[in-house]
Parts: C-alpha cells; structure tokens; sequence
C-alpha cells in the first residue's frame, strides 16, 4: 500500500469512539512521515491512544490547580470536571500540554522585545478557563480565547524545527474573533522573545494582517507570520484575489515550510472537509529581504508574535507542528478528521435568563449595599441608592434595556433607558455609558455574558472581550474586574459578592 492509500486508509476509519475518529491527526501525521513535535488542544485528544493530560487551569480563590484529560482516550475534553473545579469562583488557563511526548507545552508568556505583560514582571494574562465554550460532536468542551495581553510560550523547545529545516502546523480558530493587532499566531518563534530579523518565525496567523498581505474581501485571513511581515505571496504587502476572507464559526489554518525555499499557506472551513490552497511557492521578497533561508529558533508561541507583540484577539482549540514538510493529501486527510470531530458553538450564558427588549434594574449584593443599583451620571457607571421615593430621573439612570449583544449575539448589550442609543462598555477596565459609534471595538467592549452569580445569587456579567473581567462595583464606582488582578478595583475580598447582580424589573 502506497503512502497515499495509507493516509487515506486511516482518515476514513471513522469508527466513532467518543465522538470522534479513531486516528486522530497526529496518528494521520505520522502515517504520512511527518509526525507531530508538538500537539496542543484544550478541547480534545489529538492521538487516538492519547489520555494524558489537556490542559490545566487555575483557580483564583486558592490558587489551585487542575489538569483536565480526554473522557476517554482519543476523545474529548472532560469540561464537567473543570466546571465542578471552578463552581463558585473564577479559573484561569494555565498550561497547555503537549501530547506529542516531546514536552513542548505552552506557559505564561514573559515579557519580550517589543511589550511586556500586564501581569507581575511583565508576563502576559492567563485566558479564562470558560470564554471560549464550544461542543463537539454534541460534547462539551472550551478553548482558549485570547484577549489583547494574552500569551502562551515555550522558548525550551524540543524536536521543533530551527534554521531552515522543514516543517508543518496548522491551527483551529475561532472565525469571528479576531482584529488587526499583532499578532494572532502559532506556531514557530524565538527562543530570545526578541526579533533579530526577517526569517526568525514561521507561525500561522489569523487576523485583519495589517499593513502587510491581505486577501479579497474585509477579512480575516489566513497568513504566515515569518518575522517583520505577514505573508501569503512571495511579494509581500499585495491584495491577493485568491486569498478569501474566512467566514466560517471554525476555521483550519495551515502553514509549512520546507528547505530550499519552499512554503505554502492553506486553510477552510473547519467543519468542511475540503481544504484549498492560496499559495505555495519560493519565500517572500527573492532579492529585498531575508527569507531565504529561514533561520527559525524552534521556539513556540500562542497568541503573541516572536518578540510578544501581544495585541491581537482571538480564540485556538487545537494545533499542531510537525517535523518535515507535509504533503497535502496528508494535511486533507487531517481536515477531515477535524471536520468529523463535529465543532460547534457553545452556550455563552448561564444563570436566571435574560430577555432580549425587556427593561431591567441591576441590584448589587454585597452586604454593604443592596440598597444599591447599577446607574450611571453623565458617562461614568456607578451604584446609587435607589428606592420608590427615588426622583424619576434617578429611576431612569438605574434602568437598562436588554439588547442582542452587539458584539456576539449569544451575549447582551445594556442600553441607557435614559441616553437611548448608548451602552454599557469598558474602555481601561472601568465602565462607562457611551453612545454607539458603530465601530467593531465598541461593540466589543459593549457585549457583555450573564452567568451564575459566584455567590449564589443572580448573574455575574462577563465580559465577551476579556471574560476574566466582570461588572464589579468598588467604591461605588462600576468596572470591569478580574479576580485578584494587578489593579486596586480588582482585590480578591468580596470579589464574588461584588460581582453578582440580581437583575430585576426596571425602576423606569
């Protein structure tokens, strides 16, 4: 049997076992002499014997830790057991295990080149464990949404390829989130997190590609990020008609590269099994620049670009890298792996529901104040005693207007019964009322996830953008907090009181 015929062999025994198919796609990988150095999937097992370790996440209250493994080997993650981890209290994604055995797992990334993190000693946010909710083939699973500052890395890398030695990966990504920023990758990086030239990176991206190729259409699209310039052509800074926004929930992006000057950039619609192609050929700029040849550094990034340039958004599951370059047949018999493992969206919301169109009041419930509601004077959001004998133009100020959230549909938006035609958003983390400009950020910093209240009682309202941040009032003031964060209004005491709202009929 042909190396063709094995591949295909395999990604056809579609035997179901947990859902998904039995050869997985590092399995597939191998069958076709390019076998995975690093495999990485919050979501589900990428060998079909693999029942190691996923992922772990973090608990904020304690700082405790758990590793979440498939149902069963080759199978899904076990999502039930982090929501019983997590009940009451927010968790935070960690690590990301390799099941690949060479140990290249992704951490925390540190501070680099070009921007340091948010956190303590300038490493990058931690994504929360539960902004990402997906199912697949009806099973519940998460994956890792990044939020700008957000960061995974291992720069102690293992079997991944270094100068201009072959190499393959691809990535599923979430097609409706995404910008312009820099730089929305996995994949190939420094080990320095500093940029020292052209040809240091080879990492898939996803993006607006901003100021270097971009496709057909608004975007988003799939590039290569090869240090100093997102490629898909051997030019560099073109429109490319052949180079199709993604509009799809689920998209598979892929890169490869091989010696000799040789790359290619392809992708689809993760639930399809087709794949296409929009370009392969000789490395960008022949004669202006330094691509040929590659001098990569082995090291592995998420969500950041090589010197942690760390202002992109946007959400992976799964992915993998590989050692050799990877034929297509090989990469399509992975697609349809990854079209049969049946991704779909997830439930965004948990908690009392709320009604699109209906008029509500937000009371808090910390001890010290549920006499006090969500309101705001002029652009700031407060709380404010209200009651009956309020002024009217009080009740009114505390009265919001449950709307489809402008950034996700899945979410809300709270429209001022008062200033119609302006939301509750975050800009700076602290909450403002601002009129709708319409923008893609606005609507953003505008969406807002109601699940159970931490304390038990009513909602806590996530952020869509950054879901480990919350409506949270301190000092009366309103502000979009995470648990135990770097700023002052994000002190872990009576963090989950001050997040719960109980949400009730309008006061006007």
């Amino acid at each position: 049997m042909s190396t063709l015929q094995s591949v295909r062999a395999i990604a056809v025994g579609l035997i179901a076992t947990a859902g998904l198919v039995v050869a997985g796609p590092c399995d597939i990988y191998a069958s076709g002499g390019t076998p995975c150095v690093a495999a990485h999937s919050s979501t589900r097992a990428l060998y079909s014997n693999y029942n190691g370790w996923l992922y772990q996440v973090r608990r904020d209250s304690d700082y405790g830790t758990l590793n979440v493994s498939p149902l069963s080997a080759g199978g899904v993650a076990n999502a039930a057991a982090q929501d019983s981890f997590c009940a009451g209290t927010t968790c935070v994604i960690t690590i990301l295990f390799d099941q690949s055995g060479k140990g290249n797992h992704l951490a925390q990334a540190p501070p680099g080149g070009a921007a340091q993190g948010p956190e303590a000693n300038g490493f990058d946010n931690l994504a929360s464990a539960i902004g990402a909710p997906v199912t697949l083939n009806g099973q519940k699973a998460y994956g890792v949404f990044i939020s700008p500052g957000t960061g995974y890395r291992n720069n102690v890398p293992n079997g991944i390829a270094t100068g201009d030695a072959a190499e393959g990966m691809y990535a599923i990504f979430d097609g409706t989130h995404y910008n312009g920023g820099c730089c929305m990758d996995y994949g190939n990086a420094e080990v320095t997190s500093t940029d020292p030239g052209d040809g240091h990176m080879e990492a898939v991206y996803f993006g607006l590609g901003t100021g270097y190729d971009t496709g057909a259409g608004n975007g988003p699209w799939i590039l290569a990020d090869l240090e100093n310039g997102l490629y898909a052509s051997a030019d560099g800074h073109s429109k490319l008609a052949n180079l199709p926004s993604m509009t799809s929930r689920f998209v598979t992006a892929i890169v490869k590269g091989n010696s000799g000057n040789q790359w290619a950039v392809r992708g689809g619609d993760a639930n399809s099994a087709t794949l296409s192609t929009y370009y392969s050929g000789p490395r960008p700029g022949q004669g202006t620049s330094n691509y040929n040849p590659m001098k990569k550094e082995g090291a592995i990034i998420l969500g950041i670009g090589g010197d942690n340039s760390n202002w992109s958004q946007g959400t992976f599951y799964e992915g993998v890298m590989t050692t050799g370059y990877p034929s297509d047949a090989t990469e399509n018999a992975v697609q349809a792996n990854i079209a049969a493992a049946g991704y779909a969206a997830g439930q965004m919301t948990s908690g009392p529901a709320l009604t699109v169109g209906s008029a509500v009041s937000l009371r808090a419930t910390t001890s010290c104040c549920t006499t006090r509601y969500l309101a705001h004077t002029g652009a700031t959001v407060n709380t404010q005693v209200v009651d009956n004998n309020s002024a009217t133009s009080l009740k009114q100020q505390a009265s919001w207007t449950v709307r489809t959230g402008l950034a996700n549909s899945a979410c809300f938006s709270f429209e001022s019964r008062d200033t119609p035609g302006s939301f509750i958003r975050h800009s700076g983390f602290e909450l403002y009322v601002n009129a709708n400009d319409g923008s893609k950020l606005f609507g953003e910093d505008a969406t807002w996830c109601p699940q159970s209240g931490l304390n038990g009682q009513g909602n806590s309202i996530r952020s869509w953008s950054y879901p480990t941040h919350f409506f949270r009032h301190y000092q009366a003031i309103g502000y979009a907090a995470r648990n135990g964060g770097v700023n002052a209004f994000e002190t872990s005491s009576s963090f989950n009181d001050d997040v719960s709202w109980v949400v009730g009929t309008a006061w006007a």
